[in-house]
């Protein structure tokens, strides 16, 4: 690709800021933003706008109700944004969160999991239609570390549903012969 071509490339001199993913929610943003700051040390709602009568009546949505929820997450900061049924979320784009110990994934993936769909490898989409990845934080590590162990370790990843790190570590120190 040509420099020129990449404006603000590098330094965001050309007026591009930090990258925000938008959720996109029929009716449910907020409480969507509000479950997932619980379950974070260091999140927060920041901001929760309305929609006014005039774009209300642009949109076909009803003036007074949330319009967009801007909230940080550890690492970043996300919107969601109540738009109607037209779209839906999928598990094409899911929020990995890496977690170091069992009780950590345990926590995550029982609280993703209420009301909720548990899927294979880790995944579960939420009772809100955000598909999340609940994974051990060396994983990706180990599974570049060593091609034959790292093998044996997604193996044994494609067997779970909710991450095992004990089972995981297990199939990597494994002897291959």
């Amino acid at each position: 690709m040509d420099t020129d071509a990449k404006v603000g490339a590098g330094n965001n001199s050309g007026g591009v800021g930090r990258i925000v993913p938008c959720l996109w929610f029929d009716n449910t943003a907020e409480d969507a933003a509000k479950f997932y700051v619980s379950l974070f040390h260091d999140a927060a709602i920041e901001q929760v706008r309305y929609y006014s009568e005039e774009v209300a009546s642009l949109s076909g949505r009803k003036a007074g109700s949330v319009l967009v929820v801007s909230f940080r997450l550890p690492g970043m900061r996300l919107l969601a944004m109540n738009a109607g049924p037209t779209f839906k979320l999928t598990p094409a784009v899911s929020l990995m969160i890496n977690c170091d110990t069992q009780e950590q994934v345990d926590f995550y993936w029982d609280h993703l999991c209420e009301g909720g769909t548990p899927m294979e490898c880790g995944w579960v989409t939420d009772k809100f239609g955000l598909s999340w990845q609940v994974n051990w934080s060396r994983f990706e590590e180990l599974v570049q570390a060593n091609t034959v162990a790292g093998d044996r370790m997604m193996v044994a990843l494609l067997k779970m549903k909710k991450v095992n790190i004990a089972a995981l570590q297990e199939a990597y120190d494994r002897d291959a012969g």
